[in-house]
């Protein structure tokens, strides 16, 4: 497959219409993305009141290749009759993501007990039943609630206090493997976890970094903004150790010039060894006290820890510096011009940054940089996250966390005149581990793709089958299904967010919240049957458990009244059902130099400097990437356009480095780490920069060490220190096309 010369254009128009074929015709998905409702997939917001296809600021239209793909898997027929007959737990486990996806909506309750070969039917009533039996005989603290990001702030609030009514505050949710450490390093900073700046301010501003973020394939919508921000004569600066095609050059399908013409992204490509990216911050930072153009007067005024910082930067030698971050001095040099010269400068970043064992560090210190010159506090400056899924951020704003903050836990225990569990619950990595302990007995994962996400695949497949009861409830199957069952699974088919009775809020990652009508189920069953409303089940189970504590939140209405009175910031949703205005959560935005920190000022760090330890004989690190035809766990597409790559169990590599180990593209190789191998993988040359590699996640997560960041417990998907021999001849791929691991898993 040939790597393409831009992102977008007519092929992803081309193919948009393949996908519209698929869910029914284009007049089906257009009506569908155009309800009012929120995306489904990143967090860049678009939908809700103002109709599909725009964003907060009115803009249509408002599309991208990620929510058509999202909304076709939704509008796919159900799984057919016969299936779980017809496939084995053995035979599933063998089929790819993407087969598992594409196989149907889920439309019945499953269940597959120790004994089971195959997933079995069973009535809501009796998988309801047997789950609210299991955990009441469970110890609260035994079990753990899992939650992706992809549902509401109506189910995510709702379930987190289930769990802590329960009895247990082990309530986690997807964030903690990906943007965790902009979480906690953002509250260290400012005093919030969110990010600082509007839309708005992206249109305003005149300089965008991108920090291991690659918007041109998992926010392409980000792309048009990045474009107009290009033609009034803005720069961007993009840091990544691979080269993007996205990130050089983008057509955007929905602006004609774009799409005719194509449009040049980055001004500035600079390609850091993986997990230097700390030591080429810091010396842009000496870079820019070398030139005299620190905002002396923010710095006095409105930060702390400024002096000590300076003292930091200043006892860094540039031969370090260059050495760690494997930059050149004039590449630097280039980059820290143009920040000089900058007046409205907007940070931005993502998992190629939080992936790391020191990724908070890795934030704080793009908040460095960022204090340096001012670049928070005012309008059109700021630090921006790129979140992936759609209300991941509302999860953390409702409370799906392990510990709740202090003002939260004092008003729900108050609203709802309950005692609330003591200590703090486990995060999402600690649920795994006690799981592998032999410490869960029980597990609800509602959305998403917990056993997908994980690293070491074997450890998190052992760890998921040591527990007695997991429950998922679920919109489609996924791997987690098939390699992340307990003694016993039950599986409950849950509705889309379009789908949902009634009406749903959701929150962007510009802390922005929309109102989603919800719709009509599109696989209604008899006597009954059919998918249910997350929220519904989640009462369902409470009545069984609980009794009527939670009945009357059954009504959204009650429940947005309850948000309310508790989550800070929140105090216009108990009136949106009556007024219908989305709104901005008041005091996360900082476009005033006074911050949430205790004292108003935001808050220097000095962190460590990671050293760049050398490669020896065949050895190189390793990142895991999302490809074009994927969302997160979810695989659409074996092929990645953008990279030009027609399957997924590769390794790219530099060209350098393929000859330095004596290899030739398409070659079968064996990739080695400290926790398995694959086997079978071919070889593949990229624009990689030389002594790193590249893998597809989530594939590769079955060489990836059970590392971590200390300060955030998020896993290091990046940087892992590989081996890469040639193969033996031995086929490790399944009937269905997944790497297959080769120690024994």
């Amino acid at each position: 497959m040939r790597r393409p010369r831009a992102g977008g254009g007519w092929k992803a128009i081309a193919y948009s219409f393949g996908k519209a074929r698929q869910a029914g015709g284009l007049l089906r998905l257009y009506r569908a993305l155009r309800s009012k409702n929120t995306c489904k997939t990143c967090a860049l917001g678009m939908g809700g009141q103002a109709g599909g296809m725009r964003n907060e600021l009115g803009r249509f239209p408002e599309v991208c290749k990620k929510s058509i793909q999202a909304m076709a898997a939704d509008m796919q027929g159900r799984i057919r009759d016969r299936f779980f007959d017809d496939f084995s737990l053995e035979q599933l486990a063998g089929f790819s993501s993407r087969e598992l996806e594409a196989s149907g909506r889920l439309v019945e309750p499953v269940v597959a007990g120790p004994l089971d070969g195959h997933y079995r039917s069973i009535g809501w009533d009796e998988a309801l039943d047997h789950i609210a039996a299991k955990l009441g005989k469970t110890k609260p603290d035994d079990t753990f609630f899992y939650f992706s990001g992809r549902s509401s702030n109506e189910a995510g609030f709702l379930y987190q206090l289930f769990a802590r009514m329960y009895g247990t505050n082990n309530v986690n949710n997807c964030s903690y493997y990906c943007h965790q450490p902009s979480g906690v390093a953002l509250t260290s900073v400012t005093g919030s976890g969110t990010a600082t700046v509007t839309l708005e301010d992206l249109d305003q501003c005149d300089m965008v970094f991108l920090i291991g973020a690659n918007p041109g394939s998992n926010h392409p919508r980000l792309m048009r903004t990045l474009v107009e921000l290009r033609r009034r004569g803005g720069k961007i600066v993009v840091i990544n150790p691979l080269r993007e095609i996205g990130l050089e050059r983008f057509k955007v399908p929905s602006d004609a010039r774009s799409l005719l013409f194509g449009s040049r992204i980055a001004d500035v490509y600079v390609q850091p060894h993986i997990g230097g990216d700390i030591a080429l911050l810091a010396a842009l930072a000496k870079a820019i006290v070398e030139r005299d153009a620190c905002d002396e007067p923010f710095l006095r005024d409105h930060t702390d820890g400024w002096d000590a910082f300076r003292s930091f930067i200043d006892g860094l030698s540039w031969s370090e510096l260059l050495e760690r971050s494997g930059v050149p001095r004039e590449t630097i040099d280039r980059v820290a011009d143009l920040y000089a010269a900058s007046g409205k400068t907007i940070f931005c970043w993502a998992m190629g940054i939080t992936h790391h064992r020191h990724g908070v560090a890795n934030v704080q210190m793009i908040a460095n940089l960022a204090l340096t010159r001012g670049m928070c506090g005012r309008p059109h400056r700021g630090l921006l996250p790129l979140r992936g899924h759609s209300n991941v951020q509302g999860m953390g704003s409702m409370g799906v966390a392990p510990k709740l903050k202090p003002v939260v836990a004092e008003r729900l225990a108050k609203t709802f005149d309950i005692k609330l569990p003591k200590g703090d619950g486990l995060d999402t990595l600690g649920s795994i581990q006690r799981a592998h302990e032999g410490g869960i007995r029980s597990a609800l994962c509602v959305g998403g793709n917990l056993f997908g996400s994980n690293h070491d695949a074997a450890f998190a497949s052992k760890a998921m089958s040591k527990i007695d009861l997991v429950v998922y409830l679920s919109t489609t199957l996924n791997t987690g299904h098939t390699r992340g069952r307990g003694r016993e699974t039950i599986i409950l088919p849950v509705l889309a967010r379009d789908e949902d009775p009634q009406a749903t809020t959701q929150e962007s990652m510009f802390n922005y919240v929309r109102l989603s009508d919800g719709g009509e189920p599109r696989h209604e069953l008899r006597h009954g049957g059919g998918p249910r409303s997350e929220t519904a089940v989640i009462v369902d189970l409470a009545e069984r458990l609980l009794g009527d504590k939670l009945s009357s939140l059954r009504d959204h209405r009650e429940i947005r009244r309850a948000i309310a009175a508790v989550i800070p910031g929140y105090e216009k949703i108990g009136a949106i059902d009556d007024t219908r205005q989305e709104f901005q959560i008041a005091g996360r935005t900082f476009h005033e130099p006074r911050f949430a920190t205790d004292n108003g000022r935001a808050k220097f760090h000095v962190v460590a400097v990671p050293e760049h330890d050398g490669l020896r004989d065949r050895q190189l690190h390793l990142m895991t990437v999302r490809s074009e035809g994927q969302f997160n766990t979810v695989v659409y597409e074996e092929h990645d356009v953008y990279r030009g790559q027609e399957r997924r169990d590769v390794i790219m590599m530099h060209a350098d480095d393929i000859t330095r180990l004596g290899l030739v593209v398409n070659q079968a190789v064996t990739v080695r780490s400290d926790v398995g191998e694959l086997s079978n993988i071919l070889v593949r040359e990229t624009a990689v920069r030389p002594g790193n590699a590249v893998m597809y996640y989530p594939e590769a997560n079955a060489i990836i060490p059970s590392e971590a960041d200390p300060q955030s417990g998020t896993p290091s998907f990046k940087r892992t220190l590989i081996t890469v021999e040639a193969g033996n001849g031995r086929s490790s791929r399944t009937s269905a096309g997944s790497p297959r691991r080769t120690n024994g898993e």
